[in-house]
């Protein structure tokens, strides 16, 4: 490009979304697999806003992470249901096969992983939630047949709470899984329950000299404690890509 060269990105625009099916998680999270024609495409990582229109004109958006790999126009979401909120009670609750939403995406290019640019070994570090978009990294590692190792720390409060249980416990190769729960372990747990620690990052984790791509994601407050660690045991602050959530309403 010429120096003083400007590209401008177009605009991203709404698009219609239909709700082809469903399956239940977790006793609080829906995954929703939405058909959205002329998608185009998304990296694990990434994010879309959906919007919901009331018949009076009402609406309201809230952003979700993709959990899918790249599949044409199927998108799937991983809905955690907020009791009092506004959004994910109706999508996980009330939204059924045939219903429409509007979407718009995908969104983010920082808290991505680039598997045909990207060698290294990867960490993903995920607190409750904040594993969907970590399992679209996963899913598009075995999709692509790739041999990047890659480890996972997952913490949740307790086995109910998990997310993807059947498909991590399936594991893939090359894939390291690590579960740790923060308020109650099952039987033959190898850890005691308990919040991530940095001896946690150091038994299950890569080592800094390994230069690995780490990606954090969940909770405001375990991200930052998860990459205050990290930076701690001498992980290059560069390498760790953070992407958090807090209360949002929903």
């Amino acid at each position: 490009m010429a120096a003083g060269t400007r590209t401008r990105e177009l605009p991203l625009r709404w698009r219609a979304a239909e709700l082809s099916a469903r399956r239940t998680e977790s006793r609080s999270a829906e995954t929703l697999v939405l058909r959205v024609p002329g998608w185009p495409g998304h990296l694990p990582g990434q994010h879309v806003d959906v919007r919901l229109t009331a018949e009076d004109g009402y609406s309201t958006q809230r952003s979700y992470s993709v959990a899918s790999a790249p599949d044409g126009d199927r998108v799937e979401l991983t809905v955690q249901r907020v009791d009092d909120g506004e959004v994910s009670p109706y999508l996980a609750d009330v939204f059924s096969p045939g219903d429409l939403v509007e979407v718009r995406g995908p969104v983010g290019g920082w808290f991505v992983w680039r598997p045909r640019e990207q060698a290294e070994p990867v960490l993903l570090v995920a607190g409750g939630s904040g594993i969907v978009p970590l399992m679209a990294m996963v899913r598009v590692r075995t999709a692509l047949g790739s041999r990047v190792p890659f480890r996972l720390l997952y913490s949740v409060r307790e086995p109910a709470d998990r997310l993807y249980a059947a498909e991590l416990d399936r594991g893939a190769p090359g894939l390291d899984t690590t579960l740790l729960y923060t308020r109650t372990a099952p039987p033959g747990a190898g850890r005691a329950a308990g919040r991530l620690t940095p001896q946690d990052l150091v038994a299950w984790g890569w080592p800094p000299d390994f230069e690995p791509a780490v990606y954090v994601c969940g909770p405001t407050g375990f991200v930052e404690a998860a990459a205050a660690f990290l930076v701690g045991l001498g992980h290059a602050p560069e390498r760790i890509r953070t992407e958090r959530f807090g209360p949002t309403g929903g």
